[in-house]
């Protein structure tokens, strides 16, 4: 016995030899990939028929029952290499990103949702201080001349509505009055 494990046929490790790690590594690999094939395909939102024509016409030939039999069957159906280059290309994902933990692909996933939100949020901060500085400007400007500040509040409500694709009219236009005259002339009555 002593033999065997120095010549690395068998070692035991937290009970299992090695030969049953790699059994169990294999079988986790094959789980993540039949995992991810579920994950991938519920998150475009295709059937397990969607998914085989998009493999078959990418050149990778599977049919729905295959598919199921990947996602579901008991026992699963083994994914080969082809299947999963195929599987990656029409998931537009790397073949590592597919036999990893679905998981960590999650993750990653989340990772760059959130990276984007953060980004967006940024851009909405700087684009706030940007119109509140020019607000203030304005309002300065309005308080400078008094007979200005109607017209430069009623001018804004319209560039905001502008602005927002609405057909705005501040309730400030007297009823039935032109636009132009209600911007040149503020709480000018016909």
């Amino acid at each position: 016995m002593l033999d065997a494990l120095q010549m690395g046929l068998v070692t035991m490790h937290g009970g299992l030899t090695v030969a049953d790690e790699d059994r169990q590594q294999r079988l986790e690999g094959e789980e993540n990939v039949a995992r991810r094939i579920k994950m991938e395909r519920e998150a475009r939102g295709w059937s397990t028929a969607t998914l085989a024509e998009r493999l078959t016409e990418a050149g990778y030939p599977l049919n729905q029952s295959a598919v199921w039999r990947i996602e579901s069957g008991e026992p699963r159906r083994r994914v080969n290499l082809d299947e999963a280059i195929g599987f990656a290309k029409v998931f537009d994902i790397s073949l590592d990103n597919l036999v990893g933990p679905p998981e960590i692909a999650a993750n990653v996933h989340v990772k760059l949702l959130l990276a984007e939100f953060a980004e967006s949020w940024q851009k909405s901060v700087a684009a706030r201080k940007d119109m509140d500085r020019a607000r203030d400007a304005l309002d300065a400007y309005g308080r400078a001349h008094p007979n200005l500040e109607e017209l430069i509040r009623v001018m804004i409500t319209r560039v905001v509505a502008d602005a927002a694709g609405d057909d705005y009219r501040s309730p400030n236009f007297p009823p039935g009055s032109s636009e132009a005259e209600d911007l040149g002339t503020p709480g000018a009555e016909k």
